[in-house]
C-alpha cells in the first residue's frame, strides 16, 4: 500500500500590523503533494495581495502588505492532511510621528483668559475611543472644558483658561488592538498672585516704619521682577507710592513718618504678565518720642579724702533717638535729697566727682538724657567714703593644705590681721607648675570664704599655689606653698550595678514622674551619658550624677516619653558599660466610640463600635461588652478581653429590648462606657407552613447521606467570626450533628448551627485560643451516616 502524508509542521496563528508583511506556512511529509488553501471556509484561488507558494515539501501563503481583508481563518488541505490556522491584522491607534514629538517635546503655552484648542488627528482601526486626562483624572465637558472626537482625531477646547488648567495632560486613543499615550504639558502665564501675608511691622519708631511680607506663593508660571509698595494714612482716600524694591528683598523701610500717625500699608508683586492684586496690612502706628530707660547703678572707681570717681553704662533702652548726655546726682547716705553734681549733663561715661567732705559717705545715681527728655535715673551705687585709700591687708594666716587625692587639693586659711581699717573684701587663689614662673588665677572669693579646692590636676604632680587677701586698695601680700596631688587612684572597670531595684521595663502613668536610679563603680572618675531611643534625651528630663549613682527624673510622664532609654558609662579609657530599659507611657483609656447593631445572622445581634482613641498609643488596650435587659435593669458582661472592634450575641429572645455598653480597658483600669440609646428589639414572627407531602410509587427513592461539598480546614484571627460550611445529600432529610474533638455541640451556646436546604454551617462567634482543634459534622438518616472533618487554626491578633 502507498505511505500516507502526514503533516511535519502545523499552520500557526499570526498576528501582524496592518501594512506589514504576513506569511503562513507548514511543511507535509511528501513533495508531490498539491495543495489547496481556504479562507473562512472559501477556497482561495487568487486574492489581490496573496501569494501561493510551494518549495518541496513546504507550503506557504504570503501576504505583502497586511490589510483588513486578509485577517481571517485559513485552511490547507493537501492529500491526507488538514491543517487551520488564523491571521489577525492588527490596527492600532497612531498619530503622525513628527506631530507626536513636537507635542510632547515642548509644553503648550498661553496666556491666562486666552483659549486653548488642543487638536490630535489619529489613524486606527475603528472605533476609537479618545479620552483626556489631567493629573490622572479623566476630563469630561464643563462650562469651560469641551472634549470632540471624530472619527479621525480629537479635540480638547478651553474657552478661557487659567492657573488651574496648568499640569500634566494624556490622551489616551484605545481600539481592540492597542492603547496609545500621549503625554502633554500645558502651561498658563498670568500675573503673580499677592504677596504671601501677613505684612509683619519689624520695627516702629517716632522715625521710620519697616515692614516685611513674603513672595506670592504663585508667580503666575514667570518670575517675580519687583515688588511696589504703598501707603495710605488713615482718614484718608489717596494712596501714596514709597517705592519698590527687588525681588530678592521682601522688606521695606519708610522714613518719613509723623509722629503718632497712623497708616495702612500694601504691596503688589510684578512680573511680565503684569501686577498682581494688593496685600494690604492693618493700621500701623508710629511711635512717638521716648525718652532713655534708666542705666545701671554707677560704679566706685576710686576715692580720696574729698574726690570720688564714678563710672557707669548707657541704658539698654535708648529711646527714640540718640543719647545726648547723662545727669549724675549724689547725696549723703542715709538721707533722702539728691543734688546735681553738674550743671548740665555730662557727655563721657566717667566723673570725677570733687569738693565732698573727708570721711563722709555718698552715693550716686545717674540718668540719661536725649531729644525726648531725660530717662529714668539709675539704681543708687555702693556707698563710698571721702577719704585716702587705706593699706593693704595683711598676709593670710596658717595656709596650708587640709586634704588632696589624685585630681584635686583643697587649702584652707585664717584671716589677715586687720590694722588701720585695712578690711579684707575677698580673696584671690593662684597656681604655677614647678617648671613655670608664671602665676595663673584659680579663683576670686568672697571676704567670709577661707578655703578652696584645686581641681583638675594630674596625679603626683607638683605645683605651687598662694592665696592674697583683698581690699579696696588692693590685694595684700602672698602667702605661698608647695603642693602635691595624691597618687593616681587604681583602674577599675566602669560597672552598672543593676539589682532587683532596677527594672527593665516599666508603664508609667500619664502625668506621674519617671525617676529611675542606676548606682554604679570605677575609677577614674567616670561619664555618664543617657540616652533615648538612640538620641540625646528631650530638654524635659533632667540627670543628677553624685556619690556613685546616676538618677533620671522627669516629673510629669508624655506619651512621647515612651520609648527604650540607655544609660551608658565610661572611664574615657575605652572602657564602657551600657543598660536599657523599657518605658511604656499610659492611662486610663478613652471612652469606645458609637456604637452599631446589625442582625448578621437570624437570631443574633452583632455589636460593633468606633475604636477608642487609645489604641493608638496603648498596645494592651481590650474592650468587654455588657447587656441589660431594660432601661434601669443590670448590666451583665457578655464578652470580656476583646481585641477587635466586633462582638456577636447569640442568644436573643425574640419581643425583649436589649441596651448595649462597650467599655476600653487596659492594664490601669477601664474607660467610661459608651451605650446604645434605643433599644435592640427582634420582633417574634408568626408563620404558617403547609408542607405537601410527595407521593412515591414504585422505585424506593431512599438514599444515605452524603457530602456534595466538606467541610474544609479554616485559619481565623482571635476575635473574629468564623463560620465553617458544607452541603449534605440524602432522603429521607439527614440529620446533622457537629463534634469539636469528640464532643457533641448541639446544646453549646456558644456555637450557632443552621441548614438551610442542605447546606450546613457552624458559626463560631468571636473565636479564642479555646476554639481551636478538628470539628466533624455527622449527617445520618435510617438509611446510613456520613462524616466529614475539617481542622480550625487560631493566630493571635497582632
Amino acid at each position: 500500500s502507498v505511505p500516507r502524508c502526514y503533516l511535519n509542521k502545523q499552520l500557526a496563528t499570526v498576528r501582524v500590523l496592518k501594512g506589514e508583511p504576513a506569511e503562513l506556512s507548514c511543511t507535509v511529509s511528501k513533495d508531490n503533494v498539491t495543495g489547496t488553501w481556504f479562507k473562512d471556509g472559501l477556497k482561495l484561488t487568487n486574492m489581490e495581495g496573496v501569494v501561493f507558494e510551494k518549495k518541496g515539501f513546504v507550503h506557504k501563503l504570503i501576504i505583502n502588505k497586511a490589510e483588513d481583508i486578509h485577517a481571517g481563518k485559513y485552511r490547507f488541505e493537501g492529500g491526507d492532511v488538514k491543517t487551520e490556522a488564523s491571521i489577525f491584522v492588527e490596527d492600532p491607534p497612531q498619530v503622525d510621528k513628527v506631530l507626536l514629538k513636537n507635542l510632547t517635546s515642548v509644553p503648550t503655552v498661553a496666556k491666562a483668559g486666552e483659549g486653548v484648542k488642543l487638536r490630535i488627528p489619529f489613524e486606527g482601526r475603528w472605533p476609537i475611543r479618545a479620552t483626556w486626562l489631567k493629573d490622572g483624572m479623566e476630563l469630561g465637558d464643563d462650562t469651560r472644558i469641551r472634549v470632540d472626537k471624530t472619527d479621525t482625531c480629537t479635540m480638547l477646547s478651553i474657552s478661557s483658561c487659567d492657573r488651574r488648567d496648568c499640569g500634566d495632560y494624556k490622551v489616551r486613543l484605545k481600539n481592540d488592538s492597542g492603547v496609545l499615550e500621549i503625554n502633554l504639558k500645558l502651561v498658563v502665564i498670568d500675573k503673580p498672585q499677592p504677596p504671601a501675608g501677613p505684612i509683619k511691622i519689624v520695627e516702629s519708631s517716632a522715625n521710620n516704619i519697616t515692614i516685611q511680607w513674603k513672595p506670592p506663593k504663585d508667580d503666575g508660571g514667570k518670575p517675580v521682577q519687583r515688588y511696589l509698595v504703598e501707603r495710605q494714612q488713615v482718614g484718608r482716600n489717596d494712596w501714596e507710592t514709597l517705592g519698590e524694591t527687588p525681588r530678592s528683598c521682601t522688606s521695606f523701610t519708610m522714613s518719613k513718618v509723623e509722629e503718632e500717625m497712623s497708616y495702612y500699608f500694601r504691596v503688589r508683586a510684578m512680573n511680565a504678565e503684569g501686577m498682581s492684586d494688593a496685600l494690604e496690612s492693618g493700621e500701623v502706628k508710629a511711635a512717638g518720642k521716648a525718652s532713655p530707660g534708666a542705666p545701671d547703678p554707677p560704679e566706685i572707681v576710686s576715692a580720696s579724702r574729698d574726690t570720688i570717681t564714678i563710672s557707669w553704662k548707657a541704658p539698654r533702652k535708648t529711646g527714640t533717638s540718640q543719647i545726648m548726655g547723662y545727669i549724675v546726682q549724689k547725696r549723703k547716705k542715709g538721707t533722702v535729697t539728691w543734688l546735681p553734681v553738674t550743671n548740665v549733663p555730662v557727655k563721657d561715661k566717667k566723673l570725677k566727682v570733687t569738693s565732698l567732705k573727708k570721711g563722709v559717705q555718698y552715693e550716686f545715681r545717674v540718668a540719661a538724657v536725649n531729644a525726648a527728655g531725660t530717662g529714668q535715673p539709675s539704681d543708687p551705687s555702693e556707698p563710698a567714703f571721702a577719704r585716702d585709700p587705706s593699706k593693704s591687708p595683711g598676709k593670710v594666716q596658717d595656709l596650708k593644705v587640709s586634704s588632696s587625692d589624685s585630681t584635686t587639693v583643697t587649702l584652707t586659711w585664717n584671716k589677715p590681721e586687720v590694722q588701720d581699717g585695712n578690711f579684707v573684701k575677698g580673696y584671690e587663689v593662684e597656681m604655677r607648675p614647678c617648671n613655670s614662673l608664671s602665676w595663673t588665677k584659680c579663683f576670686t572669693l568672697p571676704a567670709e570664704s577661707t578655703s578652696c579646692r584645686v581641681q583638675g590636676l594630674q596625679a603626683g604632680e607638683k605645683l605651687f599655689l598662694r592665696v592674697r587677701a583683698l581690699g579696696d586698695s588692693g590685694p595684700g601680700e602672698a602667702s605661698e606653698l608647695e603642693a602635691c596631688a595624691g597618687a593616681a587612684a587604681p583602674v577599675v572597670s566602669p560597672r552598672l550595678l543593676i539589682d532587683d531595684t532596677v527594672k527593665s521595663f516599666l508603664v508609667i502613668k500619664a502625668g506621674s514622674p519617671i525617676r529611675v536610679k542606676i548606682p554604679f563603680e570605677g575609677s577614674p572618675e567616670l561619664e555618664v551619658t543617657w540616652l533615648k531611643d538612640g538620641l540625646p534625651l528631650p530638654s524635659r528630663a533632667a540627670v543628677s550624677t553624685k556619690d556613685g549613682s546616676t538618677q533620671l527624673l522627669l516629673r510629669a510622664a508624655e506619651f512621647s516619653d515612651s520609648g527604650t532609654y540607655t544609660v551608658e558609662l565610661g572611664n574615657g579609657l575605652g572602657k564602657k558599660e551600657t543598660f536599657s530599659f523599657q518605658v511604656q507611657i499610659t492611662d486610663v483609656p478613652q471612652p469606645p466610640g458609637a456604637i452599631r447593631l446589625e442582625e448578621n445572622v437570624p437570631g443574633t445581634v452583632t455589636v460593633t463600635w468606633d475604636p477608642s482613641a487609645s489604641e493608638k498609643w496603648e498596645k494592651n488596650l481590650y474592650y468587654t461588652v455588657l447587656k441589660r435587659e431594660s432601661q434601669k435593669g443590670l448590666w451583665h458582661v457578655l464578652g470580656d478581653l476583646i481585641y477587635n472592634n466586633k462582638f456577636t450575641f447569640t442568644r436573643v429572645v425574640p419581643g425583649r429590648d436589649y441596651y448595649f455598653r462597650v467599655v476600653a480597658k487596659n492594664d490601669l483600669g477601664a474607660s467610661d462606657p459608651s451605650e446604645t440609646v434605643q433599644p435592640w428589639r427582634i420582633w417574634k414572627t408568626k408563620a404558617e407552613f403547609r408542607v405537601k407531602a410527595q407521593k412515591y410509587r414504585g422505585v424506593n427513592q431512599n438514599q444515605p447521606p452524603r457530602f456534595l461539598v466538606p467541610l474544609k480546614p479554616h485559619v481565623v484571627v482571635t476575635g473574629s467570626e468564623c463560620r465553617m460550611s458544607c452541603a449534605v445529600g440524602g432522603h429521607p432529610r439527614p440529620k446533622i450533628t457537629w463534634y469539636k474533638d469528640s464532643r457533641d455541640l448541639s446544646r453549646d451556646p456558644n456555637y450557632f448551627c443552621t441548614n438551610d436546604f442542605g447546606v450546613c454551617s457552624l458559626v463560631v462567634l468571636g473565636v479564642t485560643k479555646q476554639d481551636e482543634g478538628e470539628y466533624m459534622v455527622e449527617a445520618s438518616n435510617e438509611v446510613g451516616r456520613a462524616f466529614s472533618k475539617a481542622f480550625l487554626a487560631i493566630k493571635g491578633n497582632s
